[in-house]
């Protein structure tokens, strides 16, 4: 049957199937997610003005 004798190398196809399926359906449903929270944002913001403030007093 096409030289895929033993059980090896159909479970090596397999699994490189069922992986890319994997990761094409992750990368779909995570498509446009936000990388930081808007806590996050907040927090960076005040970390850019505090660092201005320091900045200005050297």
């Amino acid at each position: 049957m096409l030289g895929l004798e033993g059980i090896g190398v159909p479970m090596g196809f397999v699994l490189t199937i069922m992986s890319t399926i994997l990761c094409i359906v992750y990368g779909v449903k995570n498509w446009n997610k936000g990388y930081i929270t808007e806590e996050e944002l907040i927090q960076e913001k005040k970390w850019k003005e505090e660092e201005k403030k320091v900045e200005e007093t050297l």
